[in-house]
């Protein structure tokens, strides 16, 4: 199954890049995703935490990834 990863903010800075397409197992798990995803990009580590949004709505860790699914990885926003 394919899908199409988008990077916000630093992350698209540690990836050098702002999307990607990204090969998954049928019923990968967001969490499971997270997992696959910095074992890719390991420099996605030095963010501490971030929010995964499947559809433009922000996914708890238990959804199950769909083909063709637009996966977004937004790090926190800090600003004034």
């Amino acid at each position: 199954m394919n899908l199409k990863v988008l990077f916000f903010g630093v992350a698209t800075d540690l990836i050098g890049a702002k999307s990607i397409s990204f090969s998954i197992s049928p019923n990968t798990t967001v969490s499971e995703f997270k997992i696959l995803i910095q074992e890719k990009y390991p420099q996605l580590s030095q963010i501490n935490s971030y929010a995964i949004a499947v559809n433009e709505n922000y996914a708890n860790d238990q959804m199950v990834l769909k083909n063709n699914d637009v996966v977004a990885i937004i790090p926190p926003v800090s600003g004034g």
